[in-house]
């Protein structure tokens, strides 16, 4: 149903064929929709690199506070673009009192002075009100998400971590070497109880593990686009974020005309297509008539399988699942086994929420399952969040809300939570069943350092739909008999008017930031030295390392505007010991600053030379390791973090994504790599050398000799390497962080 083509294609009357040995594939390459989008938001420059600038920006409250009080601290007067705030990560502050409301109140103090857009808490998801308000054919958005894609609508939408929006709130660029292109072409209609998470679900099953669209631009085209409405599209499209590319956009048609005649800006829209001869250098097919209802088992969404392959292998499957979580939480003990009966496997929640399921067709349909039925009276419960008051507007008055309330689920309010951990965590060994776009570890709240746990499935609104009116034993929708037509979605704006403030173009410099006594400013940064010896503070060998284990999310977040307390979450549920060690480094760091003689540098540094010498000109720091670190969100704070403990430098074979990499950067952490192949023998409390690092970074040597120093005093020949890093990268580094670099300009 989706397979992966590695050759280059064509496009040419209509159709991919495949591109000739001898095409001239970096100028045919403009003529992809990428490429006239991206090349239109880039300055000119003859160094390889696209220098971009965005149209909009967006955020949401776990990052917007850290992104505006770095750009002031860099020189913000005013918001030059678009800026929209959002607050549906309002996470639960059970144990943070006013602090989830005083960053509130910061945002929206702050867009008054600096002209932004506040959306208050509830009101929308970032993705919705971005896809209702800002999204425009052509135009392109940069939001501090990782889950930033408004391709379906003709936008193309990156995720960054907060310093790439602090360079555009400063009037600087986006830099990032020309991408590669993927055509996606999609054939076929969907059948009858296939939803867009069916189809986005398998195709992370079909890209994620062997890397082949990282960091690479999806393009979806083909005749099976005028069978998909702009929900469905817009469904697929933000979890292409799952695959690790870089962006994606769709083709334009009148679906998309009607969407932006719907939400009254029937201006923001044009039509958009690759011209012909247009160049792709891999292509995947996607089959609509042949996905069948899909479920992703922890700990990721290309753990996939169809739901009718899952039911008959359900016992062994879920082994599996079982012996992955004992690896990684032996303090817990996972027993999802015991689900299985005669009868199937019986989830014990499910939820429809957030920017993949809270969107309005899939609503709708669920509603059409559940019609006249019961979600029933025992463990199972329901939950669904419509994605903005606009979309809930319009289900309450259709009567869908109405039919989903009489069938025993619960309507909640537009928020985030649900996808992050916050909110709706099921009882210990609970299985969760969810229209949202992750379930990494912990994604579903649980605290296994703690003894407990509890896992995330996805599933598409409809087969979850379908399971809860066979009393939570997980069912297909495919499977079931149902009635449903397509009704069109009537966008009343009213309430956007009455409650978010817009003030764009008009700040007001004369406001005051109000600040709450938890948003508290970054700790002092230094400047790279001569010379870095780092301590492996955490060592982790697992395929994939996600940002959720690097900094948790749910009830930590609830101090993401104190740099310091968040720290204290770094890796706490992954590695609980980095944080003690780091604080270690960190102390005896700050005694060599201040020109004290710490006995574990003493003993690093005589196994490499002359301790007394080195000390003056060597800095001390934390690192970890780890061979594929930062898939999943954008947030800085992956990285922050592990600055703000004294984190200097990550050593891998491969970053997952671009923006943890350049999250790293922007927070003065070396982003190291090692050749692939190359050993790593090393544990926590081995010291890695590496003499001349500043003189490297700054002429752009790229291979740089390192030497590993174990416990026992033993030291060992290393090859670092540090690869691709831009003119600015490079001095961002060199100053110790982006907020330094920005001081050392304005100085």
């Amino acid at each position: 149903m989706i397979q992966y083509h590695a050759q280059g294609m064509l496009w040419e009357n209509g159709a991919p064929v495949p591109a000739p040995a001898d095409c001239e594939a970096a100028e045919r390459r403009e003529r992809t929709i990428a490429y006239q989008i991206m090349r239109a938001h880039s300055k000119a420059s003859d160094d390889g690199v696209m220098h971009i600038k965005f149209d909009a920006l967006v955020s949401h409250d776990i990052t917007y506070v850290g992104i505006i009080q770095t750009a002031r601290a860099s020189g913000l007067k005013e918001f030059p673009i678009p800026y929209a705030m959002t607050n549906c990560h309002n996470s639960l502050c059970a144990v943070g009192g006013t602090i989830n409301e005083d960053d509130h109140v910061f945002g929206l103090s702050a867009a008054k002075k600096y002209g932004g857009i506040y959306v208050p808490a509830n009101q929308s998801v970032i993705h919705s009100y971005a896809r209702e308000e800002l999204a425009t054919c052509g135009n392109m958005i940069l939001g501090s998400d990782s889950h930033t894609r408004y391709g379906a609508l003709g936008t193309m939408g990156v995720g960054e971590g907060g310093p790439e929006l602090v360079k555009q709130l400063l009037n600087n660029t986006y830099d990032v070497k020309p991408p590669e292109v993927v055509l996606c072409y999609v054939t076929g209609a969907p059948k009858k109880g296939v939803g867009p998470h069916d189809v986005a679900i398998a195709l992370v099953k079909a890209t994620f593990k062997d890397g082949f669209v990282k960091n690479k631009v999806l393009e979806f085209v083909g005749p099976g686009l005028k069978n998909l409405p702009f929900d469905f599209r817009s469904g697929i499209d933000v979890m292409t974020t799952e695959t690790t590319c870089l962006s994606s956009i769709w083709a334009t048609d009148d679906e998309i005309k009607k969407y932006y005649e719907i939400h009254k800006r029937p201006y923001a829209y044009e039509k958009l297509e690759p011209k012909d001869g247009a160049y792709y250098d891999s292509m995947i097919t996607i089959e609509l008539d042949k996905v069948e209802p899909m479920i992703a088992l922890p700990f990721h969404p290309s753990n996939a399988y169809t739901i009718r392959e899952f039911l008959a292998n359900a016992d062994e499957i879920l082994k599996g699942v079982e012996e992955e979580a004992k690896k990684k939480f032996p303090k817990a003990h996972l027993d999802l086994r015991s689900k299985v009966s005669e009868k199937g496997v019986l989830a014990d929640q499910g939820i429809i929420a957030g920017c993949s399921g809270g969107l309005f067709d899939n609503i709708v349909e669920a509603a059409d399952i559940l019609k006249g039925g019961s979600t029933g009276n025992g463990y199972f419960s329901f939950s669904v969040y419509p994605t903005s008051i606009p979309t809930s507007l319009a289900l309450t008055r259709n009567g869908k809300t109405e039919a989903l309330l009489e069938a025993g689920a619960v309507i909640k309010p537009s928020f985030c939570g649900p996808c992050f951990g916050a909110g709706d965590v099921p009882a210990n060994n609970g299985l969760s069943l969810r229209h949202t776009t992750r379930n990494f570890p912990n994604r579903e709240g649980s605290k296994p350092g703690e003894g407990q746990i509890s896992v995330v499935a996805l599933m598409d609104s409809r087969s979850i739909a379908a399971t809860a009116a066979n009393g939570g034993y997980i069912t297909a929708a495919t499977d079931v008999e149902y009635e449903t037509q397509h009704i069109e979605y009537e966008f009343d704006d009213s309430v956007y008017a009455k409650r978010c403030y817009n003030g764009f173009a008009h700040p007001h410099p004369e406001e005051e930031l109000i600040l709450g006594p938890n948003i508290t400013d970054w700790p002092k940064m230094y400047p790279l030295t001569d010379n870095l010896l780092v301590e492996l503070a955490a060592v982790i060998r697992d395929p994939v390392t996600t940002t959720d284990e690097l900094i948790p999310s749910g009830e930590t977040s609830s101090y993401r505007s104190n740099p310091l307390r968040l720290s204290e979450f770094a890796l706490s549920r992954r590695v609980p010991e980095y944080v003690g060690r780091s604080k270690a480094v960190a102390k005896d760091e700050a005694a060599r600053r201040a020109g004290e003689k710490p006995e574990k540098l003493v003993k690093a540094l005589s196994a490499v030379g002359n301790a007394d010498e080195l000390l003056k000109n060597t800095q001390f720091g934390s690192c970890v390791f780890a061979n594929k670190p930062g898939d999943g969100s954008a947030r800085e704070q992956a990285a922050s973090c592990q600055k703000v403990l004294g984190g200097f430098a990550n050593i891998c074979y491969e970053y997952a994504t671009k923006r943890y990499r350049s999250n790293c950067i922007n927070w003065g952490i070396v982003p190291f790599t090692l050749k692939e192949g190359d050993a790593f023998p090393y544990e926590d409390g081995d010291f890695v050398f590496v003499p001349g690092i500043r003189e490297a970074i700054a002429n752009g040597v790229e291979e740089i000799p390192a030497k590993a120093i174990k416990k026992d005093g033993t030291v060992e020949d290393l090859m670092l390497y540090v690869k691709g890093l831009t003119a600015d990268e490079k001095t961002i580094i060199l100053e110790g962080c982006l907020m330094n670099y920005y001081a050392a300009q304005n100085k």
